[in-house]
């Protein structure tokens, strides 16, 4: 199928697979264990209807917004998402300039098949997996400092490999010719498996270690992986800028709720003093508009950039992102508002089950 042909992210997703090796769309794919959560990440968006006003003038709509200072085109950024030179060959260098050309933000993993140096287009944010090694994590946020990042990004919910069940069957392995430079302890191992990727993250962290990190740099921090109210003000507490609604697409602890359905609770609880962002089970732009009702600020997407980095390299990264950009504004205006800002709680309202 040709790519003018594909119309939404479902359609990128069905002709990433038919490019893809199964070992390879497996792993972007899958989710933990039976793969619950990763379903309910979809599920959740079913379950909230919109609610939209008429009579409004939206003779003139933007869905530009500023998020952490940062000016975008569309409240949804690229998220971490790594070993992409799995799907193109130009990998994260090809992700960066699709995000670029859409005008949002990439944030780059600290499993990037990539360089940190090589990855230099557009506004991009660095997202950090934190090694036993602080030397190792030093020396990762310098080099995204050097290299022009605009926020550290910190994962929290993978202290440990969730269980992948995909990845067992396919017998998933990183290609011994695809390496992972910024984090030394896996780049020096040649070919990656998920076991390795234990050894390597640091299962000793806390809230507390968040502030040597601010003692890095002024960069602005997220904490990415959050869940609950608890976790939602401690890391207000601990002096974050943003936190982002997130069960890892499903891939870490199953059985957790869908990110949409815990968003409402972290929203409160950090009660405006850091913005909120979610991600997990966007795939359309309605969706990104019941995120935005529901409280978050803006939406991180790793599976549909993906797919289209996998069909068309940096042209399908920001084929994808723009459709969910035109997606997004029909959304907004047919829901009677002009602007991300106009979107807000009376907008949006739970499915009504009749049994």
């Amino acid at each position: 199928m040709d790519e003018e042909q594909l119309l939404n992210v479902w359609d990128y997703e069905r002709a990433a697979e038919e490019r893809l090796d199964p070992a390879s769309f497996g792993y972007f794919a899958g989710g933990a264990n039976d793969e619950w959560t990763l379903r309910e990440n979809l599920a959740a968006f079913r379950r909230w209807v919109l609610r939209p006003r008429m009579l409004v003038d939206v003779s003139e709509i933007t869905t530009a917004i500023t998020v952490l200072g940062t000016e975008l085109s569309l409240p949804v950024l690229v998220a971490p998402t790594a070993f992409q030179r799995m799907a193109h060959p130009e990998g994260e260098v090809a992700m960066a300039r699709g995000a670029a050309a859409a005008g949002t933000v990439m944030c780059l993993s600290t499993l990037a098949t990539a360089t940190i140096e090589d990855v230099a287009e557009g506004t991009r944010w660095f997202q950090l997996y934190w090694s036993p090694d602080r030397g190792v994590v030093r020396d990762m946020i310098e080099r995204a400092l050097a290299a022009g990042h605009r926020a550290i990004v910190v994962t929290v919910d993978l202290p440990v490999l969730g269980r992948r069940e995909r990845d067992f069957r396919t017998g998933f392995e990183l290609p011994e010719d695809v390496a992972v430079p910024a984090f030394v302890a896996l780049a020096e191992q040649g070919s990656v498996t998920p076991s390795q990727i234990n050894s390597v993250v640091d299962r000793s962290l806390t809230w507390r270690d968040l502030e040597w990190l601010r003692s890095l740099s002024s960069l602005p921090i997220l904490v990415k992986g959050l869940l609950t109210a608890e976790d939602a003000a401690l890391a207000v507490e601990a002096g974050v800028d943003g936190v982002v609604v997130s069960n890892h697409g499903g891939r870490q602890l199953d059985g957790v709720a869908a990110s949409l359905d815990a968003l409402p609770e972290v929203v409160e609880a950090v009660g405006g003093r850091a913005e909120v962002l979610m991600d997990g089970g966007i795939r359309r732009g309605t969706d990104v508009v019941k995120a935005l009702a529901l409280g978050a600020k803006a939406v991180l997407v790793g599976r549909a950039p993906l797919w289209g980095l996998a069909v068309g390299g940096a042209e399908g990264v920001q084929r994808v992102l723009e459709l969910l950009r035109d997606e997004f504004e029909l959304a907004l205006a047919l829901c009677g508002c002009s602007s991300p800002a106009e979107v807000t709680r009376a907008h949006i309202g739970l499915v009504q089950n009749d049994a």
